[in-house]
C-alpha cells in the first residue's frame, strides 16, 4: 500500500477475515470512504491442529504488518469460517448424550421421539447419541439430572444437549439442567436456546447438532480472540453467520450451528453491503465452483437448513453452487474433435498452470501438445490438458498447462482491464492454437464452446432462483464477484439477454463482506393468532439482541414477518457498530455523481429515456425518480399503467427498484395517517379476503421494511415503533409495492 492510501490516524478501519477453500483473505476498510484499504492472503490451515484459526490469526497479522494499520484503529474485525461445515462434511464432531426431560404421558412420548440413535451429517458420516430420561413429575431433582450427565458422559458423550417437550413455553427445567452440566465442566446447549419453535423433534435434533459443535468451535473461538486481544486489537470479534450477518463471539459460543453453511454469506453480504444491489442475482466465482444468490429489495433470499436430508431450526442463505467456475478444465470427446463439458475439476485439482498466467508459454521454441489428464484416481481421462513437446526447448519448468473459461474470456475480450482475471495474451493465443489445429476449429469458436458449455451449467440455477422467489426479472441484474468472476458472469448475461456488472476488487469480495456485514439476530415464536402486542414483543425482543452485541441503537432495523399459515412471527433485527457513523459521514466524501448522471443511471435501470423520469422525492438521503410506463399484456390486448419507481441513495446506487409503486412524502408527524389511507385505497380482494400491499418507509437515512405483515393494524402498530425517535418534521417517504 502507497503512503498517499495510509489511513489516517484518527480513522476507524473495519477488519474482514474470509475464511476459503484454498486462501483466507484478510481485508481493512477505510470506514471514511468504504475503500479498501489493503489486503493479505495465506493458505487456509484445514488441516492444522488449531483448524481455519491458525490461517485467521496469520491473515491478521500479515495484514497490520502489510497496511501500516495499527491496532487501535481498528473498530471493527469479523471472520467467517469453514470449520462448523467441514466437522459435519468430514463426521469430525463430539458425540452427544441427549438428556431429555419430562412426566406423564407426554415424557413417555417424548422419551421416544428424542432417542435419535445416529444422525447423517453427510453421506456415510454420521453423528452418534447416546441418550438418558429423566422423569421431572416431582420436580427438578438436580441429583438424579447429575447422575444422568455423569451416565452420558461415561458412555463416552463430549457434549450434552438437553431437551424437554414444550420448554419454548417454559424453559426453567432445560435452563437448571444446562447450568447444571456447565457447572460440571460440560459443553451443554439446551433445546430452548437454539429455537423458539414448537416441533419438539425438529428442536433436539437441532439442538444435538449444535451440541456436536461446541467443543471444536470453543476451542477455536477462544484461540481466534486471544490472538485478536495479543495484537492489540480491543474491538469485539464477529462472526459470519449463515444468513449473512455476523454475531458477536459469546453468541458463537452458545450457538455454533448458526456459522454452519456460512461459506457463501460473506460474498452475499459484501453484495449488499458494498456493492449495494438491490434487485439481482449475485454469482461469486471462485477457481473451482460458483456460489448463486438472489437478492430483491435489498435483502438475500433465506431458506431453512437440512443436514442429512433432515430439516432443522435454523435459517441460511438461499445459495446454489455448481461445479464450474474460472479454472474448471475443459474435457475432450474419444475422437478429439470437439469439447463436451467444463467441469467440475478445476486446473489447481490437477495440478496444472492456467495458460493465462504462464509467461514462459511466450517463448516461440516452445511447442506444446494436447494431453488428457484424470485429476484425481476415479476421474474420467479426457480433461483437457497440455504438455510441453519432447525435445523442445526445456528451460521452461517441466509441468502440465490448462485451458479454462478465464483462458476463453480473455481470448473473447471479456476481461476488462486491470482485473485479476487479466491474463496473458500471448500464452492464452499459443494454447487456443494448440487446440485449434488438433480439432481443426477456429479459435475464437473453441472459446465460445467453453463459454457456453460453463453458463449452460449456471443459466438453470440463476432461471431457478428467479422462478423460486418470484423476481421480476426485467428489475434483475447479474452481478460478478470472485476472482473468476470475468470468465463466467459477462458470457452467461449475453446468454440470457440480461444487464451485468463485475464488482470492484472482486478477488477479495468475500473477506470486504465480512468486514461490511450487519450485526444480525433472527427471533422466531409460534402464536395462536398473534396479535400486535406479541408482534411487538418479538421485534423488540431481536432489537434487544443485537444491541446487546454492540450495535449502535440509531442503526437497528427490524423486519418482522408473519406466516399465517404455521402462526408464527419472525423478527430479523441488523445493526451497526457506533463507528458507522464516520462511514456515513465517508459516503458524501466518496466521488459523487452529477445530477444527470444520477438521472441517467435511474433511467438506464428502467429501460426509458431521461425525458420520461422525473424526481418525486429529492432528500438528504435519498432521491425517488419516477416513471410512468405501459406495459403490454396478451399479445398487446391489454394495456396497464405503470408507477416504475427508483429509490438512489446520495452516493449513486440504486437502493430499491419497484416496477409499479405508489410513493407519497410527508413529516413523520403525518406518517400514520398518510399511510392508513394509502393502505385502505391501494388494497386488494381476492379469494383469501382483503390483501394490503407491501410496505417499506425512506426515514432519515434508514430503509424501513414492512413487507409481509397479515394487515393494516399490524403495519401501523410496527411503524409507530418504528417512529418513536424520528423526530415530528424529518421527512418520511411512504413506498408501497403494488402488483
Amino acid at each position: 500500500m502507497g503512503d498517499d492510501m495510509k489511513p489516517a490516524n484518527s480513522s476507524s478501519i473495519r477488519i474482514g477475515i474470509d475464511v476459503g477453500g484454498t486462501f483466507t483473505h484478510a481485508v481493512a476498510i477505510d470506514t471514511r470512504t468504504m475503500q479498501l484499504v489493503d489486503s493479505a492472503k495465506v493458505p487456509t490451515t484445514h488441516r492444522a491442529a488449531e483448524g481455519v484459526a491458525k490461517g485467521i490469526i496469520e491473515s491478521l497479522r500479515v495484514l497490520l504488518d502489510k497496511s501500516g494499520v495499527s491496532p487501535d484503529q481498528v473498530g471493527f474485525i469479523a471472520h467467517s469460517t469453514t470449520q462448523a461445515t467441514n466437522a459435519l462434511l468430514e463426521g469430525d464432531v463430539a458425540p452427544v448424550g441427549i438428556l431429555c426431560l419430562g412426566q406423564g404421558l407426554n415424557g413417555a412420548i417424548s422419551r421416544q421421539v428424542s432417542d435419535l440413535k445416529r444422525i447423517e451429517l453427510s453421506p456415510g458420516k454420521y453423528l452418534k447419541t447416546e441418550h438418558r430420561y429423566v422423569d421431572i413429575a416431582g420436580g427438578v431433582d438436580e441429583n438424579k439430572l447429575k447422575s444422568a450427565i455423569n451416565a452420558l458422559v461415561e458412555a463416552g458423550s463430549g457434549a450434552i444437549a438437553v431437551t424437554q417437550a414444550f420448554s419454548v413455553d417454559n424453559p426453567e427445567a432445560e435452563q437448571t439442567a444446562v447450568e447444571l452440566a456447565r457447572s460440571m465442566g460440560i459443553f451443554a446447549t439446551a433445546g430452548h436456546e437454539v429455537s423458539q419453535l414448537y416441533g419438539f423433534k425438529v428442536r433436539t435434533r437441532t439442538a444435538v447438532i449444535n451440541a456436536s459443535m461446541l467443543p471444536k468451535m470453543i476451542e477455536s473461538a477462544d484461540m481466534t480472540e486471544s490472538s485478536v486481544r495479543d495484537a492489540g486489537i480491543a474491538a469485539p470479534v464477529m462472526i459470519m453467520r449463515s444468513d449473512g450477518g455476523v454475531m458477536d463471539i459469546d453468541s458463537m459460543r452458545r450457538r455454533p450451528i448458526l456459522t454452519m453453511l456460512s461459506g457463501p454469506a460473506a460474498g452475499v453480504a459484501a453484495a449488499m453491503m458494498f456493492l449495494h444491489i438491490s434487485d439481482g442475482i449475485f454469482l461469486e466465482v471462485g477457481g473451482t465452483s460458483t456460489d448463486i444468490s438472489a437478492i430483491a429489495n435489498g435483502r438475500a433470499k433465506i431458506r431453512t437448513a437440512e443436514v442429512g436430508g433432515h430439516r432443522i431450526y435454523m435459517k441460511t442463505l438461499d445459495v446454489r453452487t455448481e461445479g464450474v467456475a474460472g479454472g474448471s478444465l475443459p474435457r475432450l470427446d474419444k475422437a478429439g474433435h470437439d469439447l463436451i463439458a467444463v467441469g467440475p475439476r478445476s486446473a489447481h485439482i490437477a495440478d496444472l498452470a492456467y495458460a493465462s498466467f504462464e509467461s514462459e508459454l511466450e517463448n516461440p521454441s516452445l511447442q506444446l501438445d494436447i494431453d488428457r489428464v484424470s485429476p484425481i484416481k476415479g476421474d474420467p481421462d479426457d480433461y483437457l490438458a497440455f504438455k510441453i513437446r519432447s525435445g523442445g526447448d526445456n528451460t521452461a519448468e517441466a509441468r502440465g498447462y490448462a485451458i479454462t473459461p478465464t483462458c476463453a474470456s480473455n481470448l473473447l475480450g471479456y476481461v476488462p482491464d486491470g482485473d485479476c482475471a487479466l491474463g496473458n495474451s500471448k500464452s492464452i493465443d499459443k494454447a487456443f492454437s494448440t487446440l485449434a489445429a488438433a480439432t481443426g476449429k477456429d479459435k475464437k469458436a473453441l472459446a465460445e464452446r467453453i463459454l457456453d458449455l460453463s453458463a449452460d451449467k449456471c443459466i438453470p440455477v440463476v432461471e431457478a432462483l428467479i422462478k423460486d422467489h418470484k423476481l421480476d426479472r426485467e428489475m434483475v441484474t447479474l452481478v460478478g464477484g470472485g476472482g473468476g468472476a470475468a470468465a463466467i458472469v459477462p458470457h452467461v448475461a449475453k446468454r440470457m439477454g440480461m444487464k451485468h456488472s463485475l464488482a470492484r476488487d472482486a478477488d477479495v469480495i468475500s473477506a470486504i463482506g465480512v468486514a461490511m456485514a450487519l450485526i444480525r439476530e433472527c427471533i422466531e415464536r409460534q402464536f395462536v393468532n398473534p396479535s400486535n402486542d406479541d408482534i411487538l414483543k418479538v421485534r423488540q425482543e431481536a432489537h434487544a439482541a443485537v444491541e446487546a452485541m454492540g450495535a449502535d441503537p440509531s442503526t437497528i432495523e427490524v423486519q418482522v414477518e408473519v406466516d399465517a399459515r404455521t402462526n408464527v412471527v419472525r423478527a430479523t433485527a441488523f445493526g451497526s457498530t457506533s463507528m458507522e457513523d464516520d462511514a456515513d459521514a465517508g459516503e458524501a466524501k466518496q466521488k459523487q455523481l452529477d445530477d444527470q448522471a444520477k438521472l441517467t443511471l435511474a433511467a438506464d435501470s428502467m429501460r426509458v429515456q431521461t425525458a420520461s423520469v422525473d424526481t418525486v422525492f429529492d432528500g438528504k438521503y435519498f432521491r425517488v425518480y419516477r416513471s410512468l410506463r405501459e406495459d403490454k399484456q396478451l399479445l398487446g390486448l391489454i394495456t396497464r399503467r405503470l408507477n416504475s419507481l427508483r429509490v438512489m441513495d446520495r452516493a449513486g446506487s440504486i437502493r430499491l427498484q419497484f416496477k409499479n409503486a405508489v410513493a407519497e412524502a410527508g413529516p413523520a408527524s403525518e406518517t400514520i395517517s398518510n399511510l392508513e389511507r394509502l393502505l385502505e385505497e391501494n388494497a386488494d380482494w381476492g379469494d383469501a379476503g382483503k390483501v394490503i400491499p407491501d410496505t417499506m418507509l425512506l426515514a432519515g437515512n434508514r430503509i424501513l421494511d414492512f413487507s409481509g405483515l397479515p394487515d393494516v393494524t399490524a403495519v401501523l402498530s410496527l411503524v409507530r415503533a418504528e417512529l418513536e425517535l424520528v423526530p415530528a418534521q424529518t421527512e418520511v417517504v411512504i413506498l408501497l409495492c403494488l402488483s
